[in-house]
């Protein structure tokens, strides 16, 4: 099980992000690109969900590189993983913390943190992952 404690962690140990806020809420950025942040629900995201109790605890919007890469990463079906019709025709995903380990949360974190920065920065990131 995963808190925004362990996302403030994992993100920090990132090159050259930062922690802010908006909308009030945390967010983690990559040279002014945010690429995680803090998603509670909205009273309109609860009314979507209708007689479908939504997911408990705290969840995470994860920024992915495009439309197609959020299609085939919420195909795949894994736990915690999902997506609400505010996020429709937005490259990013949610995650519910409470459903995803630490290293799952880490391996996401870095997908996202890739899909926003600079090509130069990923590269010498990758780079030193291997």
């Amino acid at each position: 099980m995963a808190t925004y404690e362990d996302v403030a962690a994992l993100a920090s140990q990132l090159p050259e992000v930062t922690e802010g806020t908006s909308w009030r809420r945390r967010t983690w950025n990559v040279r002014g690109k945010d690429f995680a942040w803090e998603r509670p629900f909205s009273k309109a995201d609860l009314k979507r969900f209708g007689d479908e109790p939504p997911p408990d605890g705290p969840v995470l919007g994860l920024r992915t590189e495009d439309l197609h890469e959020k299609a085939a990463l919420l195909a795949e079906g894994r736990p915690g993983f999902f997506t609400i019709a505010h996020l429709d025709n937005y490259p990013a995903v949610l995650v519910q913390l409470n459903a995803v380990t630490v290293d799952t949360l880490r391996e996401a974190l870095v997908e996202a943190w890739l899909a926003c920065a600079p090509p130069t920065l990923a590269e010498g990131f990758l780079q030193h992952e291997e």
